[in-house]
């Protein structure tokens, strides 16, 4: 397994880096540089280099949503007509995409030649400026994937993150499906590696600033960062870091490959959610009395690894169903 990035890959994130640094308005301006579209080139591997420039800046952009739950499932398993009338507006940023995701499902009923959904999802990020939510659904044959524009009226719900996350309400809502069953755990897959790779980011940028501010600030006539207890704190928090990224790394390159990849995208998630939560404590607690301030920057690295760990179902639920899926007998791992 080779992961170091294409130049392709490597191009699309430098050019992130600059625009996310830059602009004024990031998400119009990556739409316009054609960086989003450029995401069915790249593969899952460039989203999640893409996805940590996004984290170390804690840019408060849809672009983990749009690609995880529109742009790529709508490539890979919209029709014909779904991909000719849905694409170009998820590539240019005149659709915004999110999803219903991973922890519950709606039911979906047959209607005439439709379907209907009934269900509530008490949280969905960037639903607020979302036009279109991607929602799984209980059909009676198992689990399928169902696209709709998003509700009006949708009730708003804070979370640690701005992520613009609000309750979606479901009440025998039309929808049209997107896929087949077998979407549904590969959809899952991408999307909780996608957000593994954002937490990555997250992770890094806290780390980094820790770094910094323990190399500058002195104590008893020199630096923080010369302390063996900084030093082995900032250690564990770049193992865990360099943890979540390898695999968040392994479970893109599988997925891009077409290999199995469910119980490695859980791993990605499982260090992400646990690792990140154990690194952005540690940049706030390395920054000491000031890493409680709700205006320095490191505290939003806090709240965004929080809100990851709180979205990717927290470490002890992610294990659980890792170790279902490894005990399963007689079964061959799948997304």
């Amino acid at each position: 397994m080779d992961f170091a990035p294409t130049e392709e890959q490597q191009a699309a994130r430098d050019l992130a880096a600059g625009i996310l640094d830059r602009s004024a308005e990031p998400w119009k301006a990556l739409c316009e540089a054609g960086l989003v579209a450029a995401v069915e080139e790249i593969g899952l591997l460039g989203l999640v280099l893409l996805l940590e420039e996004a984290g170390r800046r804690t840019a408060g952009i849809p672009l983990a949503a749009t690609c995880a739950y529109g742009l790529l499932p709508v490539a890979a398993y919209g029709t014909d007509e779904q991909r000719a009338r849905l694409l170009p507006g998820l590539r240019d940023g005149s659709y915004i995409a999110t999803g219903a995701f991973p922890h519950r499902s709606a039911r979906a009923v047959a209607s005439g030649d439709g379907w209907r959904l009934t269900g509530t999802f008490p949280v969905v990020p960037w639903l607020r400026e979302a036009t279109h939510v991607l929602v799984p659904a209980a059909t009676g044959t198992g689990t399928r994937l169902f696209w709709l524009p998003v509700p009006a009226g949708a009730e708003p719900v804070d979370t640690t993150a701005p992520w613009a996350a609000a309750r979606l309400v479901l009440d025998g809502t039309p929808a049209e499906p997107l896929g087949d069953a077998s979407a549904y755990g590969e959809v899952l897959a991408r999307a909780r590696t996608a957000f593994a790779g954002l937490q990555a980011g997250v992770c890094a940028g806290s780390l980094a600033r820790a770094v910094a501010y323990t190399s500058v600030r002195e104590q008893f006539g020199r630096p923080l960062s010369t302390n063996q207890g900084v030093l082995l704190r900032a250690a564990d928090a770049h193992m865990d870091t360099e943890a979540i990224r390898v695999t968040a790394y392994e479970a893109a390159w599988r997925l891009d490959n077409h290999l199995p990849a469910a119980s490695h995208a859980l791993t990605a998630a499982w260090w992400a959610s646990e690792g990140g939560k154990r690194v952005v404590h540690a940049g706030q607690h390395l920054h000491g009395g000031i890493g409680a301030d709700l205006e320095h920057p490191v505290h939003r690295h806090f709240l965004w690894g929080r809100q990851l760990d709180a979205y990717l179902g927290g470490g002890a639920e992610v294990l659980a169903e890792l170790g279902v899926l490894l005990g399963a007998p007689d079964t061959e791992e799948a997304v």
